[in-house]
């Protein structure tokens, strides 16, 4: 029987560190945690979100862009799932908060990268039809500058 207290068995890792250096600006420690996050400005009028693997860090990433947009509806949105290999329920409650904003306002919200599992979620959950899915980066910004594309439309 092994020693509960045995420290063999613990692994410590380093915590993350911020680099943070006095001659940082307020505005230059905000775009890094931007891009930490994986929200960017693609253009004056399309952002891109890079939705992170780890399920909390996602569910962080979807409100903040949720906060974004209600600041701030001109623009239409990328939401690349190309890290993510399944969904929460939280996560698509935030999506589906997201697709009513920018809707009102007359702007895009296109899904991209979803791996086959989270589609099938999205199917499951009757949500393929409210949602504009594409393949790639590239699918999503022709999508986004097809002006007769409907603002919820299934492409993929």
């Amino acid at each position: 029987m092994q020693n509960l207290f045995d420290t063999s068995i613990f692994y410590l890792t380093p915590p993350k560190l911020i680099p943070i250096q006095p001659s940082n600006t307020q505005k230059d420690i905000d775009k890094w945690k931007e891009s930490e996050m994986g929200i960017r400005n693609l253009s004056e009028n399309i952002i891109v979100a890079e939705l992170p693997s780890d399920g909390s860090e996602r569910a962080d990433e979807l409100k903040n862009l949720n906060e974004t947009i209600s600041n701030n509806d001109q623009f239409d949105v990328i939401v690349d799932f190309s890290k993510v290999e399944i969904i929460n329920s939280w996560n698509i409650s935030n999506l589906l908060i997201l697709r009513d904003m920018l809707e009102d306002a007359g702007r895009k919200l296109i899904l991209c990268n979803i791996s086959t599992i989270t589609k099938c979620i999205f199917v499951v959950a009757g949500l393929n039809e409210i949602f504009v899915f594409v393949d790639d980066m590239s699918a999503a910004l022709a999508a986004i500058a097809d002006k007769d594309s409907p603002v919820t439309a299934n492409s993929q």
